[in-house]
């Protein structure tokens, strides 16, 4: 059970209605967090909120396409209408499109890059001044595993998510002053809906199990724990650095 070390926060997450997302808005409910829940998809974000209901949280729904510049413009202004300034920021929206890089056309190409990492740059540009002179910030933006290693058909998504830690890098130096960390989490193999058709066929799940020295996928819950952390005052000195949580894949 965690402790409610996040009483009187206000955490937004995009990309909450499913996997990783959802995961660390429950984590993040059970830590005392108000949540403000952004996703596309309506019907499974109000899931997400009911659940965060039920641990006691204030959580409110923004469906939003975070990759759509007005849109964002509009979700700054209605969560400061629901709940004020937010200090917790998690960028967690993502998609894969695992294909040779010869067979992407241009729409597909700019759909992840959008997604990825466009989303997380529109977010923060929106969020972080009403950031600032609070003396706590925490933004955390999910990378990958694939922002250190690669497999084959993964281009797209490997250079948005190397794109990412990159950009976290910097934005962390950008804000240290304010006392706002930025850092990655970068989640090996998890058994998430994105992941569902590698786990879901017996060959390619056994190729994967066979990788991870931990033998297992890991779980959306444990990246929520880790979420609640990186958010605690406890990871006060923890910035422009990305949290590897992959049952030792890259440690190979």
């Amino acid at each position: 059970m965690i402790t409610r070390k996040l009483a009187g926060k206000t955490a937004l997450i995009t990309g909450a209605s499913k996997g990783l997302g959802r995961a660390m808005a429950l984590a993040l409910a059970e830590a005392g967090t108000r949540l403000a829940l952004v996703s596309r998809n309506l019907e499974m974000l109000n899931e997400t909120a009911a659940a965060a209901r039920q641990l006691g949280a204030d959580a409110a729904v923004f469906q939003t396409d975070v990759t759509d510049e007005a849109q964002v413009l509009r979700l700054e202004k209605a969560v400061a209408g629901k709940f004020g300034k937010v200090q917790i920021l998690i960028n967690n929206a993502g998609m894969n499109l695992r294909k040779p890089v010869t067979d992407f056309n241009l729409v597909e190409w700019r759909q992840v890059m959008d997604t990825n990492l466009n989303s997380a740059f529109l977010m923060c540009r929106s969020f972080i001044p009403q950031m600032r002179g609070q003396g706590y910030g925490r933004i955390l933006n999910l990378t990958s595993i694939m922002s250190h290693v690669a497999l084959p058909g993964r281009t797209a998504y490997a250079a948005t998510k190397a794109g990412l830690l990159g950009f976290t890098r910097a934005l962390a130096l950008e804000l240290a002053l304010e006392k706002i960390t930025v850092n990655g989490i970068s989640p090996g193999p998890v058994a998430t809906e994105m992941n569902a058709p590698l786990i879901q066929d017996p060959e390619l799940n056994q190729q994967f199990i066979s990788k991870i020295p931990l033998g297992r996928w890991g779980k959306v819950e444990e990246i929520g724990h880790l979420a609640v952390y990186l958010c605690s005052e406890d990871a006060g000195f923890i910035t422009g650095t990305d949290i590897l949580i992959d049952g030792g894949w890259t440690a190979q």
